[in-house]
């Protein structure tokens, strides 16, 4: 049959003028029924299945003329099974199927209403989606012991916490336990547990979760067999590491005859308390007189006059005047990089002096580290702080800065200081590997974050110009700003520009 649409829409066209042949071509409809539908009027319903029934177009049903048997049987008895009455009607004559009879004993058949599982069914489903207001809830089960908390479990709690909650509700509403369980798809035996934890501990218990007693994370004889093998070192089973991996030990665990799982292994590794720890790494010094330099050191500080000055002393450097990376701000996109290998515009070595009590940095460029360059960093001390009686030196324990010919010089100065109306030279040496001390170093690691790290300067002469500025605007800040050893704000020194036994003041991420 060809559809009431499609025939529409033959109609339609024809009726606007075009001829059959085309009207053929564009619906894809016979010429002959093309004729056909020409000869009918314009169609306006569209129901297939009541046209269907209307020209009694396909085979008739075998099973409607039996409708009125179907019917009269179910009106005596209801609830007579379906298999029983295929047989009477078969006896009645009836030669179809069976799958089609029972569709129509089915639909004749009435369904008796269960209005108490509906009713429950309701209740319960109301109360989980908090339909049912709190008042009413503690009008009708006034009775039920926490029943404040067992309302907030259903409304607030998590999947688990809700479940158990809604079983004790219903049931002190007086709902039978299938029901209940038929509603929250419970086991028989979960039921009974919450209503007996509920009745025995109240909400405390039935909330509460329950460990396994017999947890194999547990197991004294599991727990022995993973630390042993958690103790022995990779490279004892053929693992070519120094420390274990999850997947390795689960191997090598089920090699053993011990297979685990990896939550069991994990659980039985916290348990103990074991965890993952990266080894830091600390600076050191092995002088056997470390603790009698440091508190000589505290010590004249501690004392230390107006009229005295002490100053630590370092080298930074050599380090190459190139293109230099480091840590900055870039563009959505950008690409920083700085070439491997790149050919130098030359090398500089910094030499200075940081005075701690007034924190003013003295320095100038040497060719290499001598002694003769601390020779003339403590001869230009000495005339910078004439007017001081005395001056301390202290740096690390290399070997131009204790060398004898130092110590003769500065005997020989001291000599000459009260007669030319110089300061007095002490020295305070630092223990020896003891660098991270040199209150200095906190200074040099400012300086090289501020404005040699991501540094491209086109010749030595530039680099020297940027170093000379930066000591020179530190140090009128702290003229300006008088202060023991500065702050962060020249160059974000990575400590506070003190001695203290307790500071790390070079950097070990700085390089040159």
């Amino acid at each position: 049959m060809l559809g009431l649409l499609k025939r529409h829409e033959v109609g339609i066209l024809l009726k606007a003028g075009h001829k059959r042949a085309e009207v053929a071509r564009l619906t894809g409809v016979s010429p002959s029924s093309i004729q056909r539908v020409a000869g009918e009027a314009l169609i306006e319903d569209f129901n297939d299945s009541a046209e269907r029934r209307k020209r009694r177009i396909g085979r008739p049903s075998v099973v409607e003329g039996f409708r009125k048997i179907i019917s009269d049987t179910l009106e005596k008895e209801a609830d007579l099974p379906s298999f029983e009455i295929l047989r009477q009607v078969r006896k009645a004559g009836y030669s179809g199927g069976k799958t089609v009879l029972y569709a129509l004993v089915s639909s004749l058949r009435r369904i008796k209403p269960d209005s108490k599982r509906n009713e429950a069914f309701e209740w319960m489903r109301a109360v989980q989606q908090g339909a049912i207001p709190r008042s009413t809830l503690e009008r009708e089960l006034g009775h039920v012991t926490e029943l404040e908390k067992l309302i907030n479990g259903i409304r607030n709690g998590p999947s688990p916490q809700r479940k158990k909650a809604m079983t004790i509700v219903s049931l002190e509403r007086g709902i039978k336990c299938s029901l209940v369980r038929s509603f929250l798809h419970l086991s028989k035996r979960s039921a009974r547990s919450y209503w007996e934890r509920y009745r025995h501990g109240s909400t405390m218990a039935l909330f509460a979760k329950r460990m396994n007693p017999h947890r194999k994370s547990q197991d004294e004889r599991i727990r022995q067999t993973v630390f042993a093998l958690l103790h022995s070192p990779p490279s004892v089973h053929g693992i070519n590491r120094t420390t274990w991996k999850l997947t390795d030990l689960q191997r090598i665990l089920r090699e053993h005859g011990q297979s685990m799982s990896r939550d069991l292994i994990i659980a039985i590794i916290k348990d103990t308390g074991f965890k993952w720890r990266k080894a830091r790494v600390v600076l050191t010094s092995r002088d056997p007189n470390y603790q009698a330099k440091v508190e000589m050191i505290v010590k004249i500080l501690s004392e230390l006059k107006s009229d005295e000055a002490f100053f630590s002393i370092d080298e930074f450097g050599p380090f190459a005047v190139k293109k230099r990376g480091g840590r900055k701000r870039v563009a959505p996109g950008e690409d920083y990089t700085v070439p491997q290998r790149q050919r130098s515009k030359g090398c500089l070595i910094i030499t200075a002096a940081l005075e701690l009590s007034r924190n003013q940095v003295t320095h100038f460029y040497s060719d290499r580290k001598n002694t003769q360059e601390m020779i003339k960093m403590m001869d230009l001390l000495r005339i910078q702080y004439r007017n001081c009686t005395t001056i301390y030196l202290s740096w690390d324990a290399a070997s131009w800065h204790v060398s004898q010919d130092f110590a003769m010089h500065v005997k020989q100065r001291n000599d000459e200081a009260f007669d030319e109306g110089y300061p007095v030279v002490k020295t305070a040496p630092l223990p020896v590997g003891a660098q991270f001390l040199n209150v200095i170093e906190s200074v040099f690691s400012g300086m090289a974050r501020a404005i040699i790290h991501n540094s491209d300067y086109c010749s030595v002469e530039a680099a020297k110009g940027a170093i000379d500025r930066y000591y020179a605007e530190r140090n009128e800040y702290f003229r300006v700003h008088p202060k023991k050893a500065g702050h962060k704000i020249w160059g974000q020194e990575r400590t506070e520009s003190e001695f203290h036994e307790s500071n790390n003041c070079k950097d070990p991420l700085y390089c040159w």
